[in-house]
């Protein structure tokens, strides 16, 4: 099996061609380069570029008439960034993503994967969504995810295309063979965050203590980036029989919706308490205001990705944090140090 995933040079995308590599399943990566690395495409077949570029698109396609479906990866995800650059956010995320369905659907591509996010969700009172939960997504980033969503189904309904959406929750780690990992230096979410003060001996800033949680601070569902790879494995695998499955039922969809998270929350006070179990000890922290575009947060609940995908994640939440910072001890071994 070839596939094409785009935005295969970034950290989740670079980590699902592994798993694919691993799977015999061979990928091609296509990247910008904006914010994926060249060196996690090494010993890849690479196109660097647009996903809005029609030319190259008709060039892999031809390149690679065996392309039987693509994993969408191609975004930009920082929530304060997208706050404070909306437009660029939309471009990118909707606009150009729209752009590159027209080229697939010129290059008869009929299966396609995307890399969504659990943050369109509306909070609930227990915090804990399905794929049934309302959306209410707070961020432009959020807001980019959603809307690409509701392009997918509407476009998908015409039986051009069928699209599996992931909704990921947090991802921590890194790919366990450290062939890649999150690239960037100065990294925004809690973890990175946690790493960055544990290595220069600063203090972290919990950011935003009043929301409606246990303990005040933001709710996360913290999954493996290495469990997010596998599900993309086997939504690759099972793709067909899930709509198969669907039309059996009377339902005919061709859109699926699939949250991959753990079924746990964990709040930003249990994740430092759980960074100090892995390193023998305790961060200091101070407490801040909210970041813009922040919510309170969200965890997973429900069996869909294990009915449909037989998927379940296999790694907890400690050994995401040992391999975030085994990645962050290699990483300049890996990757320019000018990242």
């Amino acid at each position: 099996m070839k596939i094409l995933i785009a935005g295969g040079a970034g950290f989740i995308g670079s980590t699902v061609a592994s798993a694919c590599l691993d799977a015999g399943i061979e990928p091609v990566v296509l990247d910008n380069l904006v914010t994926g690395r060249r060196e996690f495409t090494a010993g890849r077949t690479f196109y660097e570029g647009d996903i809005a570029d029609g030319r190259l698109i008709d060039e892999i396609f031809a390149a690679h008439p065996d392309i039987e479906a693509v994993i969408d990866c191609a975004a930009l995800i920082v929530v304060p960034e997208s706050v404070a650059q909306p437009l660029r956010y939309y471009t990118e995320n909707v606009a150009k993503g729209i752009t590159f369905l027209g080229h697939l659907a010129r290059n008869g591509c009929r299966r396609f994967i995307f890399s969504s996010s659990a943050s369109i969700y509306a909070t609930a009172d227990d915090f804990s969504v399905d794929e049934t939960s309302e959306l209410a997504p707070l961020s432009p980033y959020a807001r980019t995810k959603a809307l690409f969503e509701t392009a997918l189904e509407d476009i998908s309904s015409t039986g051009e295309i069928r699209v599996v959406s992931l909704r990921y929750f947090n991802p921590i780690g890194a790919d366990p063979k450290m062939r890649s990992g999150l690239q960037v230096r100065r990294p925004t979410h809690a973890l990175g965050k946690m790493i960055e003060a544990h290595r220069l001996g600063e203090t972290f800033q919990i950011t935003g203590v009043d929301w409606p949680t246990r303990d005040g601070s933001g709710i996360r569902d913290y999954v493996h980036v290495w469990d997010l790879a596998q599900a993309h494995v086997q939504a690759l695998g099972r793709f067909d029989s899930v709509f198969e499955a669907e039309a059996e039922a009377g339902a005919g969809s061709s859109y699926q919706v699939v949250n991959l998270g753990t079924g746990t929350g964990t709040t930003v006070r249990e994740l430092l308490d759980a960074f100090a179990d892995v390193t023998g000890k305790p961060l200091p922290a101070v407490e801040t205001d909210r970041r813009p575009g922040d919510n309170a947060g969200a965890y997973s609940r429900g069996e869909r990705a294990a009915s449909l995908l037989d998927w379940r994640p296999r790694y907890s939440l400690e050994e995401g944090i040992r391999d975030s910072l085994t990645w962050f001890e290699k990483r300049d071994s890996i990757i320019d140090t000018d990242a």
